[in-house]
């Protein structure tokens, strides 16, 4: 009952709002019907065969539309593209897409965009995971630039929110859409080098992050030792790592976030009501409510900057221009 209301709202919304031109959620219904069915079976099987690939999905396509706009032009392989920035350290999920084009080609040669691959395949990481599902706005091209130099606007797990906020509002992107994207760490994974020095080295005197919870403290202290090389994974939300739920929130509120930018949420008064609203409990409406804003969220952002048209183009292989 709860799912089908989540649909009825999910669609109500679709209607309501001035999604960007030209996009559609029934793009290909004429020249690729079986594109979301392609996709999602391409996903499921990689999910199947690791969940893990869930999040760095959802990661590659937050990186795509952050850089260049939804335009796929994280996927380009040449030496000083996207792909090869610091910021983009780790991304995951490059091989599912490559993947979903092979076979779309081999049905639709020339048709389907390698940014809506991404936009559906970040759709179904959330779907598989436990998470909603809604109508993905297809039909943007993809683009012909692709420089490692411009993801200095991407948001860093260093920043304070101040700066973080600066970021989403530069790309359209208000406190509430911050908040719930960033919802999506709630099947994350990192590093221990992007977190380590608020366990061990974060005030002047040496010492840790005072806003951590000591007992959690103490647990990333044994998974991330301080002589260590800071290459152990640690999940993003401790409770329930690989589940799509508001259980990160509760973290954050708890002072158990890992990063500290996610931490950071909490401390400042824009964005803590926010964080409260989501965390209240793991059931009922409070998590309905989630599932209903992070749609909306993953639908705006995925069309910032878009090319339709006769702009980009359509690339035959995902990772090189035509």
């Amino acid at each position: 009952m709860e799912a089908m209301l989540l649909n009825f709202l999910l669609m109500l919304f679709m209607l309501s709002i001035p999604v960007e031109s030209q996009l559609s959620a029934s793009f290909y219904a004429l020249s690729c019907p079986a594109v979301e069915d392609i996709v999602r079976s391409t996903v499921e099987s990689h999910f199947d065969n690791d969940p893990t690939i869930a999040p760095g999905l959802l990661r590659l396509h937050f990186h795509d539309c952050f850089v260049q706009g939804c335009d796929g032009s994280i996927l380009i392989s040449e030496a000083s593209a996207e792909r090869t920035a610091l910021p983009n350290t780790g991304l995951r999920g490059f091989e599912v897409i490559d993947d979903a084009k092979q076979q779309l080609e081999s049905m639709c040669p020339g048709v389907v965009s390698c940014a809506d691959i991404i936009a559906l395949a970040a759709r179904d990481a959330v779907d598989l995971s436990g998470g909603p599902s809604w109508g993905v706005p297809l039909g943007r091209r993809d683009g012909r630039v692709s420089s490692s130099s411009d993801t200095k606007s991407l948001p860093s797990p260093l920043e304070p929110v101040s700066i973080q906020r600066q970021k989403f509002a530069a790309k359209g992107l208000d406190d509430h859409d911050l908040v719930t994207l960033v919802g999506a760490h709630t099947i994350g994974r990192t590093d221990c080098r992007f977190f380590q020095y608020r366990l061990y080295n974060f005030t002047p005197t040496g010492s840790s992050d005072p806003s951590m919870d000591e007992s959690f403290l103490a647990q990333l202290q044994t998974l991330c030792p301080k002589d260590g090389n800071g290459l152990n994974k640690v999940p993003l939300d401790k409770d329930t790592p690989t589940r799509f739920d508001v259980s990160f929130f509760k973290n954050i509120r708890d002072g158990n976030g890992v990063l500290e930018s996610d931490q950071r949420l909490w401390g400042d008064d824009a964005t803590r009501s926010i964080v409260q609203n989501y965390a209240g409990n793991f059931r009922g409406l409070l998590g309905l409510r989630f599932n209903f804003e992070f749609p909306k969220a993953m639908i705006k952002m995925s069309t910032i900057e878009v090319k339709t048209g006769s702009n980009g183009e359509i690339r035959r292989v995902c990772s090189k221009f035509n």
